[in-house]
């Protein structure tokens, strides 16, 4: 009995060792590929997912992801097969692979960032990155947020996010204005693909700048002087514009109409020719208004060009123009209307850019740009001001990067030109020349650390040096419920040169100042980002305190002369201010068809100091002007099947205000608007869409005395064809 048990115990372990020795022969023929996946600068990238697709898609294909240090393994059956590495803030790269059998194969990628993507900030670094990696508080307003809420007005978009305040002084086409946390309305940078909007010294009018043919919009706060410049004294705003990516072109067509009699329409092409990649859009907006000499004409045409040499040389052309006609009947709560004024503004864009890289360490960046902006203000027979002018600069950045992070230094050149009506019959001339340095530095896998400097030699003030740093720390990593919790710091220096007027002023009686000093600011922002529920729960916190200093004012002599018969005056820089608080925001993901976005903003702001302040509310110990102290938004959207409903709930606080007539109003009560917006799938590619903006038709004004748009609602049409390779 013992020798048939061991008998067959021995058969059985012999017929193991064959099937095993058989099946190791079988799998001696499969062919194994690994490699190591690093972005731009050789850091590694951790959880790409990488697939293997057969090309004769008789089997199934294969996949694996990258480990920390970004290696990858993949053992496979001999064949042809489609290789794809993919991971989210990436570009994905796919490659076609014959792998014999046996073969052992090493395959190392380097993946770009995706400047379009929701988690890489472009604006707030010298070069993209992951929004984990950036210190400065930053947001991002997607393709798709841009979508489903259907944006049309930047002023719209930017009144619902953090630390933002918009002030109208009328319905649609009125002077509107941004301040962000706490800032002057000039004390924030905008660009559009790397060309300026602002005016020299910082004026920029909203009204008439749309989101026709923009993907992204990013908002980086906190002083950036030290990357970009004047003017970046609280922040940097940059749009981004759409590119095309597909063989077969998308297509997008909209007509829409609604209340005061307002129709618009536009379209937008984009595909790819060999090379060369291209997206042109155009569009058009009409309406009456709500009120006499209240009715707003804009046209907005824009196209983005681009052509890869290679895939590490790029050469890209873009350009932007809008013309708007804005009736401004004035402070109708106060004042008879205007029956007559107006105001036309036309704003052309143009950026040239050559990127490329040399070697596996440096990329190189050759830009250039100009802004033209014509204003003509008028109200016939009294008077007409027409301001023209002009921004042109060049810029070269070099950017050494390696395994831990990358430096990059650059040299920048601009000129200013205008013709203000301030400035009778004069011509202002201003030149700006700079070298800035940038450096990014991950010595932990956790901690990121970046710093910067720019000098910078102005015409007007001479030559300022201002600094910026930041870190950021990533407490816990984690995918489950307690997901990745991450603290950041910054700080930055800006300055603001002074408004051409205010410098080259040629009205005896209202000379400028040669002599004026930039305005400047120190920023401080520290905060927290918490991420709950499997990344679908975001929470972020940031507490800021800035402080503005050298504010230019005006000084008027009452003493009158002659030739002054209303006296003399000039700028000097007396003021100064604070602002600090809090700015919460938060994400959360339901259900794949059910979003909910929010966030709140306390802003404690204070005139400090006001020597020549003209009224009341410009006097110490008042909040600065028209920043509300407590505001806030929510945004629920939803998605199911061919339906898609956005609502947006905009919450503003009290505000100090003026009616700068004498009348003796200080403050601007707070109020709530909401908007909805929805869109029906009705057949491939064609939606009925619809909004209402002021859906309960709530009396308020942006800034005392002019009332904002009442209930408007738009209904349309739109054909999307999403374009195929």
């Amino acid at each position: 009995m013992n020798k048939t048990l061991l008998r067959t115990a021995f058969l059985l372990f012999a017929a193991s060792v064959l099937s095993f020795s058989l099946q190791a022969q079988s799998n001696s023929t499969d062919a194994r590929l690994s490699g190591r996946v690093t972005d731009a600068s050789g850091y590694t990238i951790a959880n790409v997912r990488i697939t293997a697709q057969p090309e004769n898609a008789t089997s199934p294909a294969a996949s694996a992801s990258t480990a920390a240090d970004g290696a990858f393994s993949l053992i496979l059956p001999p064949g042809r097969y489609r290789i794809r590495f993919e991971r989210a803030a990436f570009v994905p790269r796919e490659f076609s692979l014959s792998l014999a059998a046996s073969d052992s194969r090493t395959l190392d990628v380097k993946l770009e960032i995706a400047q379009v993507s929701e988690n890489v900030v472009v604006t707030a670094n010298s070069q993209p990155l992951e929004i984990s990696q950036t210190p400065a508080p930053v947001d991002v307003l997607t393709p798709d947020e841009i979508r489903q809420r259907q944006l049309v007005s930047l002023a719209d978009a930017l009144g619902a996010l953090p630390g933002a305040a918009i002030a109208r002084t009328g319905r649609e086409g009125g002077l509107t204005t941004f301040f962000l946390d706490g800032g002057n309305s000039n004390f924030t940078k905008f660009f559009v693909d790397g060309t300026l909007l602002n005016e020299p010294g910082g004026f920029l009018n909203l009204s008439n700048q749309t989101f026709d043919n923009i993907d992204k919009l990013e908002v980086v706060h906190g002083a950036e002087s030290a990357l970009y410049g004047t003017d970046a004294v609280s922040g940097v705003v940059q749009l981004f514009s759409h590119r095309g990516a597909t063989r077969v072109p998308e297509l997008n067509l909209f007509a829409e109409g609604g209340s005061y009699s307002s129709a618009r329409g536009g379209a937008l092409v984009a595909g790819l020719l060999g090379a060369f990649d291209y997206s042109l859009a155009g569009s058009y907006l009409q309406t009456d208004g709500q009120g006499s000499n209240d009715a707003f004409l804009n046209r907005s045409f824009s196209g983005n060009l681009g052509y890869s040499f290679s895939d590490s040389n790029h050469l890209r052309l873009t350009a932007r123009s809008n013309s708007s006609f804005a009736g401004l009947p004035g402070p109708i709560l106060f004042l008879p209307p205007s029956f007559s004024q107006f105001e036309r503004l036309k704003l052309l864009l143009l950026h040239l850019s050559w990127d490329f890289r040399n070697g596996p360490h440096w990329i190189h960046r050759f830009s250039g740009h100009e802004n033209r902006t014509l204003d003509t203000n008028a109200n016939p027979p009294s008077f007409t001001f027409v301001d023209q002018f002009n921004r042109a600069g060049l810029q070269e950045q070099s950017t050494y990067t390696f395994r831990t992070g990358a430096i990059a230094a650059g040299y920048e050149y601009e000129v200013e030109n205008a013709y203000p009506s301030l400035i009778t019959g004069f011509h202002a001339r201003r030149n700006n020349q700079a070298g800035f340095l940038d450096a990014r530095w991950q010595p932990l896998a956790r901690l990121t650390l970046s710093a910067g400097a720019r000098a910078e030699a102005n015409t007007t003030f001479g030559t300022r040096v201002v600094p910026r740093a930041g870190v950021v720390y990533a407490l816990h990593n984690g995918r489950g419920f307690w997901g990745d919790t991450r603290a950041r710091f910054s700080y930055g220096q800006g300055f603001k040169e002074p408004a051409l007027e205010q410098s080259f002023g040629s009205d005896p009686c209202f000379p400028g100042n040669s002599s004026l000093r930039p305005e400047r600011s120190q920023t401080y922002d520290a905060g927290l980002d918490q991420f709950l529920a499997g990344q679908r729960l975001r929470l972020s916190a940031t507490y800021f305190n800035n402080r503005f200093r050298d504010i230019v004012s005006f000084t008027f002599d009452p003493t009158t002369t002659t030739a002054c018969q209303q006296g003399t005056g000039t700028y000097f820089n007396t003021d100064l201010a604070r602002a600090r608080g809090v700015n919460l925001s938060g994400e959360l993901r339901l259900r794949r068809w059910l979003s909910l976005d929010g966030n709140y903003s306390h802003d404690d702001t204070r005139v400090l100091k006001s020597p020549n302040a003209f009224d009341p509310v410009q006097m110490p110990g008042n909040h600065l002007l028209r920043r509300p102290v407590n505001s806030g938004n929510l945004i629920l959207n939803t998605s199911y099947r061919q339906w898609n409903l956005n609502l947006t709930g905009y919450f503003c606080g009290i505000r100090t205000d003026s009616d700068f007539l004498g009348f003796g109003l200080t403050h601007n009560p707070g109020y709530a608007r909401f908007d909805i917006a929805t869109s029906y799938l009705i057949a491939r590619g064609i939606s009925f869409t619809g909004r209402v903006t002021n859906l309960f038709d709530k009396q308020y004004q942006d800034a005392l005395g002019f009332p904002a748009l009442g209930r408007d609602f738009r209904l349309g049409l739109n054909y999307r064809f999403t374009g195929r390779n």
